[in-house]
């Protein structure tokens, strides 16, 4: 599995994607993507990141589960609101974030947008300033609204922290953080509840 993690990692290096993109792509923690590109995988070191690698392919791949995944995501966000924004974090949250702005709509009958937030990792390939992301301007606007960020996987919390910053300085209302696998077990982010259809937990 590391072999092909590595090879992975560094195929998507030589495409130009940077750590933060290939985080995001292999579903692993930005430290751990970083060892990735830096192995050789005939001599794969013992000092690895503690991280578990997460492939959701099997939903991904099929429009139809993907559907029913957003469905249940939609149902998660329901007990903190109605939401008027769907923000989904690129690349990963858009899809559910697209099929959960319609899903919405018709579950709550209030007209619901769809937001794209473009996370401070994929702009550079450092961590070392306190910059976040954007949320770009070509789809729906989260000033005054009441907002429900989306993504695929939570490892640390710093991209959905990143939005939720984001959507406040914009002046929107973030009402849950929703996601389809919480690596990091958290229940709030600034304040901003997290749900999760999948729960990882270290024993």
């Amino acid at each position: 599995m590391k072999e092909k993690l590595i090879l992975k990692a560094q195929e998507l290096r030589q495409h130009g994607f940077t750590t933060g993109e290939i985080a995001d792509e292999l579903n692993v923690s930005m430290d751990t993507a970083r060892w990735l590109t830096l192995q050789k995988t005939a001599e794969v070191k013992a000092d690895a990141p503690t991280d578990i690698a997460i492939n959701w392919k099997s939903i991904g791949g099929n429009s139809a589960r993907l559907s029913y995944v957003s469905s249940a995501l939609s149902d998660l966000t329901l007990s903190y609101g109605e939401a008027e924004v769907v923000c989904g974090i690129a690349v990963s949250g858009i899809p559910f974030a697209t099929l959960m702005a319609d899903l919405l709509e018709d579950m709550t009958g209030v007209d619901t947008s769809l937001a794209i937030f473009h996370p401070h990792k994929h702009r550079k390939d450092t961590d070392d300033t306190d910059d976040e992301g954007t949320i770009s301007t070509n789809f729906g606007s989260v000033e005054g609204k009441k907002v429900v960020i989306v993504d695929d996987v939570i490892t640390s919390g710093k991209t959905a922290r990143e939005v939720i910053h984001t959507v406040k300085d914009l002046g929107g209302e973030p009402l849950c953080v929703v996601v389809l696998i919480d690596k990091a077990g958290l229940s709030e982010i600034e304040e901003v509840p997290v749900e999760s259809l999948i729960r990882v937990g270290r024993i």
